[in-house]
């Protein structure tokens, strides 16, 4: 299996105060917003470097507004386009209870809550991991994605901390996954294309702790 690099996507060309009003509008809708599908243009355009186009209160309830939408997905992690919204900022969390086995086959360890501004992932080592990923952007289906086992993260903070971390396993597929959305990148564009199954598919014959069988019988 090979990883494939994508395409170089569009920038954003949202001024500020269009992204400011945006939020805005999220934070002040009386229901969580809707999680938009692959085809949206917005998941395919570079988002845009927070760099105080809106101030600290309305950031923080942005990132509440994500946190809440990301739990009633479910899912993992959600970033700022996948809300409408062209910003570097996403959202993590991973403390979903799994298969002793599972975890220990795909190094999944719970990841508390964090937000990340402007994060950027380095690749440690040439160590790569294939596992079937998912995404609230395509729903109904799931693919193999080769990545990294381990990555150094760099990111702001949303109280304006520069941070950096070292992360692997799941936690590293998570954090890159989220921070190829900023990119305008979708896991599709990453892909073993023969491995895509719609979820019944992939419940009833391979959701297994690795994708060894998929990769035998569907031919990637």
């Amino acid at each position: 299996m090979t990883l494939h690099p994508p395409h170089a996507a569009p920038a954003s060309t949202w001024s500020a105060g269009r992204l400011a009003e945006a939020a805005a509008e999220i934070v002040a809708a009386a229901s969580l917003p809707a999680i938009v599908q692959a085809g949206h243009p917005v998941l395919r355009t570079r988002a845009l470097p927070f760099d105080g186009q809106f101030d600290a209160a309305l950031l923080a309830a942005l990132v509440d507004i994500m946190r809440r939408t990301m739990h009633a997905a479910p899912g993992v992690g959600l970033a700022a386009p996948q809300i409408g919204l062209p910003l570097r900022l996403a959202v993590v969390e991973d403390s979903w209870a799994v298969d002793e086995e599972v975890a220990q086959a795909r190094s999944r360890a719970p990841l508390p809550f964090f937000a990340v501004l402007n994060p950027v992932c380095v690749p440690l080592g040439d160590e790569r991991d294939a596992f079937y990923e998912g995404c609230l952007s395509v729903r109904g289906y799931t693919a193999v994605v080769r990545r990294p086992r381990r990555v150094e993260a760099r990111w702001t903070a949303p109280d304006g901390a520069a941070r950096t971390a070292e992360f692997s396993g799941w936690q590293a597929r998570i954090l890159q996954h989220e921070t190829d959305h900023l990119s305008g990148t979708l896991y599709l564009d990453r892909a073993e294309l023969r491995s895509l199954s719609s979820n019944g598919e992939y419940s009833a014959r391979w959701a297994h702790p690795t994708p060894e069988r998929a990769a035998r019988e569907l031919g990637f």
